[in-house]
């Protein structure tokens, strides 16, 4: 499809047009391709939050209020209502902070898109492989240029972009997947619009429903939907209108034509980056830089005397601060958000797994012996060329002996710029797999990478939901 974008008018109204026709065989070889990429991570990252604190009293308090079985429960043999599975799924998606990210936006996508659109095909019964991926590309598109064309960072904000924005895009693709048209999606995403938030003080008070926020978005999506089919009316002028969601939660600070030029021709969610490191994507840099110290010659872990990661300023707020917790974690989602704890880990261990994240894990004496000797701190110079985006880090590392070490990385791997090798990529989704809550089939990999790989061929959806069951339910 190619879309020629009106300069100006309602986006909402620019964007459902766009979204409500568009079909997988439409999109460009690179976005259909970058859409099952997405999927099987997003699946990959989900099936490692089954076991993730949270997710099992989410989930039996879903099981308790009951509700007609539209949709499932990953990983299990549950079926709820449409809006409980988006939101136990989604949860799931994102426990780990294994997802996707899109490093310039700083958001992770999919986490909201890709529960709401599977929940949406079966609910929807008869809803294709075809109308997944359709599902998938609209709504990963929409919270990618939501994100490029904000010019207000998280900081100053408040505002966690993935679930803020993750309302509209799970709204989008649930509306593709359901098959509503343009004006129905124009409504469905305001009636989104009253339900939408986000707060980034979850990441400060490292609490348990940050996880959750991206799964709240996409059972809005579900909800909103359903709304829409009933004929129920929602907000009209979302974006662009006078308390549209451009003055009210980002000040006016949005970059109109980076929303809407290249609408249907280029594909911003191709940018997205994907995770070798199961902790928030600011860490990571830190993470890759700390790796390469680790790989030179006269590098001795055991004589690190003191570190020092400089980055930007919304780096160091969300993962140096209070420093005194970022250096000795008390909970998985404080370790998650610490430069001190992760760069430990990838300095003693040689990289970062979810093995480091479990109650165990963040109560190793080494990782926190070392960990209480980095420090960070903001960069002026980062600051002032990096401050909107994902943060490079350099790292200052002494040893005992006066040694000094350094390295500045300024693009994390699996940017799109120095993607996950093959390798990476299998060895994140045996490590997801490994900490599924239930074992999977022996061959569950293998059948997700088959199903998702040729999903534009499927009638149906339900050999993909089929494959995410426990071993013992196949």
């Amino acid at each position: 499809m190619t879309t020629t974008t009106p300069a100006s008018g309602e986006f909402a109204s620019i964007y459902a047009a766009f979204s409500s026709g568009l079909h997988a065989n439409a999109l460009p070889q690179a976005a259909l391709n970058a859409a099952k990429t997405n999927l099987l991570d997003t699946l990959a990252c989900a099936i490692a939050g089954s076991s993730a604190p949270g997710v099992d009293e989410v989930a039996d308090l879903v099981r308790k209020w009951g509700g007609a079985g539209e949709a499932s429960i990953w990983g299990s043999d549950s079926r709820v209502p449409a809006h409980h599975a988006a939101w136990v799924n989604g949860m799931m998606a994102h426990a780990r902070d294994y997802d996707d990210t899109h490093d310039a936006a700083v958001l992770h996508a999919g986490v909201s898109v890709v529960p709401a659109a599977l929940a949406a095909a079966e609910l929807k019964g008869d809803a294709t492989g075809a109308d997944l991926l359709a599902g998938v590309a609209v709504g990963l598109e929409l919270i990618s240029r939501l994100g490029i064309g904000t010019t207000i960072g998280i900081i100053e904000s408040g505002f966690i972009y993935t679930s803020l924005f993750g309302y509209f895009g799970a709204t989008a693709a649930a509306a593709r997947v359901m098959g509503l048209d343009a004006e129905e999606t124009v409504n469905a995403l305001g009636v989104a619009y009253s339900q939408v938030a986000g707060t980034h003080q979850v990441t400060r008070d490292a609490a348990l429903t940050k996880r959750m926020q991206p799964g709240f978005a996409a059972k809005a999506a579900l909800v909103s939907v359903q709304l829409t089919e009933r004929g129920i009316r929602g907000a009209q002028n979302t974006f662009d209108g006078i308390d549209g969601l451009f003055r009210t939660y980002l000040r006016d600070r949005v970059d109109p034509q980076a929303l809407r030029d290249g609408l249907g021709e280029r594909y911003e969610f191709c940018e997205l980056s994907y995770k070798p490191y199961p902790c928030c994507r600011f860490d990571h840099t830190a993470i890759d830089a700390a790796l390469q110290i680790r790989a030179r010659d006269g590098f001795d872990v055991g004589k690190v005397r003191r570190a020092q990661v400089g980055m930007n300023r919304q780096a160091f707020e969300a993962v140096c601060t209070p420093l005194d917790m970022r250096k000795r974690p008390k909970t998985i989602v404080q370790a998650q958000f610490s430069i001190p704890y992760t760069v430990a880990c990838a300095l003693i261990d040689g990289g970062v797994g979810l093995g480091h994240f479990t109650e165990e894990g963040i109560r190793r004496a080494d990782v926190l012996s070392l960990a209480a000797r980095i420090d960070g701190r903001v960069d002026d110079e980062i600051e002032r060329d990096w401050g909107r985006n994902i943060s490079p880090s350099h790292v200052l590392l002494e040893l005992t002996d006066g040694t000094v070490f350094e390295s500045r990385v300024d693009l994390p791997r699996g940017h799109t710029r120095f993607p996950m090798t093959a390798q990476d990529v299998e060895a994140k989704l045996t490590d997801c797999i490994g900490f599924s809550a239930e074992p999977l089939a022996a061959d569950a990999s293998s059948r997700l990478r088959l199903l998702v790989d040729t999903l534009e061929q499927s009638n149906s959806v339900l050999p993909l939901i089929h494959a995410l069951r426990p071993a013992a339910l196949q």
